[in-house]
C-alpha cells in the first residue's frame, strides 16, 4: 500500500469512528489538515531532497543526506501517528521535536543565504526568509491544539 493509500484509509477510519464527513469538529478538521501537511511536506523531502539537503546548517553538513532521510520520515511517521487516538500523543510530541530541531535550518537559512545552494534571491526576497522564522512556533502551536483529545 502507498503513503497515499494508507492516508485514505486513516482518513477515512478516523472519520468513520468519530464522526461523519458533515459532523466533524473543526478540530477533527485541523487534525486532518496536519496529517496532510506533513505528509506533503514530509514527501517532499523524497522527491526534491536537494532543496532540503541545501538548508542544512554547516554543523551536520557531513550528514545532510541522512539529516534530510530521517527528517522526512520523521514528518511521514508524525503524520499518520496524530490520525490515531493510540498513536496521538506520540505523533503530537514527534512532531513537536522535529519542527525544534530543524528550527536552526531555517535560522540559518535566514542569517546566510547566500551558503543556500540553489536559492535565487532575486526570487526569493531576504525578508521572506526572516519572516518564515516566526511560523515556527505557530506550527508548533497547531500541532499541539490539533492533537489534544
Amino acid at each position: 500500500m502507498t503513503l497515499a493509500g494508507a492516508l485514505v484509509v486513516l482518513f477515512v477510519t478516523d472519520a468513520a469512528a468519530r464522526h461523519t464527513w458533515k459532523t466533524a469538529s473543526p478540530m477533527t478538521w485541523s487534525r486532518r489538515a496536519l496529517a496532510a501537511f506533513f505528509s506533503f511536506t514530509g514527501s517532499m523531502h523524497f522527491v526534491q531532497p536537494g532543496f532540503f539537503e541545501a538548508i542544512v546548517p554547516p554543523a551536520i553538513e557531513s550528514m545532510k543526506k541522512e539529516a534530510v532521510v530521517v527528517s522526512g520520515i520523521a514528518e511521514i511517521a508524525g503524520a499518520v501517528a496524530v490520525l490515531h487516538p493510540a498513536t496521538r500523543r506520540l505523533g503530537r510530541w514527534g512532531l513537536l521535536g522535529l519542527l525544534l530541531a530543524v528550527f536552526p535550518a531555517n535560522v540559518h537559512m535566514a542569517v546566510n543565504p547566500e551558503q543556500v545552494k540553489g536559492l535565487d534571491l532575486s526570487k526569493v526576497p531576504r525578508w521572506a526568509l526572516w519572516a518564515r522564522l516566526p511560523l515556527q512556533p505557530l506550527a508548533m502551536l497547531w500541532v499541539w491544539r490539533a492533537t489534544r483529545d
